[in-house]
C-alpha cells in the first residue's frame, strides 16, 4: 500500500489507502481470529494482492481468518471452508475442496444446480 507519508493523518487517506492501513493493524494485532469484511472492495488488483499474501501468511501462523466477500473467486482461492448465509440463516458449510462454485451460487440464490 502506498502512503504518502508515515505522518499523514488518517483523514487524509484515500478510502482504498484508510482500509489497507485498517488491514495491517488488525494482523498486527491478532492473536487468534481476525474478521475481514469485504477488505479487498476498495482496492486495486496490485493492493487485493497484498491483502490475500496477508492472509495466507496469517494461516501459516495459524490466526483464524474469517472473510466476509462476494468475490467467489478470491474466496476459492483463500478459504478452507465456505460458509453461506442467506436472509439471517445458516444454508450450508462446504469444505472448499470438495466444492465448486455452482453448489455454492445454489446455495446463495437458493436455486438448485444445474
Amino acid at each position: 500500500m502506498r502512503i504518502p507519508s508515515p505522518h499523514a493523518t488518517i483523514r487524509d487517506l484515500s478510502g482504498g489507502q484508510r482500509q489497507g492501513i485498517a488491514i495491517a493493524r488488525a494482523t498486527r494485532w491478532a492473536k487468534k481470529l481476525i474478521l475481514l469484511d469485504e477488505p479487498t472492495a476498495a482496492l486495486g488488483l496490485a493492493e487485493t494482492a497484498k491483502v490475500e499474501k496477508i492472509v495466507a501468511g496469517l494461516k501459516a501462523r495459524n490466526i483464524g481468518v474469517l472473510i466476509i466477500s462476494h468475490s467467489l473467486d478470491q474466496v476459492f482461492r483463500l478459504s478452507d471452508r465456505i460458509c453461506v448465509l442467506r436472509r439471517g440463516k445458516q444454508i450450508g458449510i462446504r469444505k472448499t475442496a470438495d466444492t465448486d462454485k455452482n453448489e455454492i451460487v445454489s446455495m446463495i440464490t437458493g436455486l438448485s444446480a444445474q
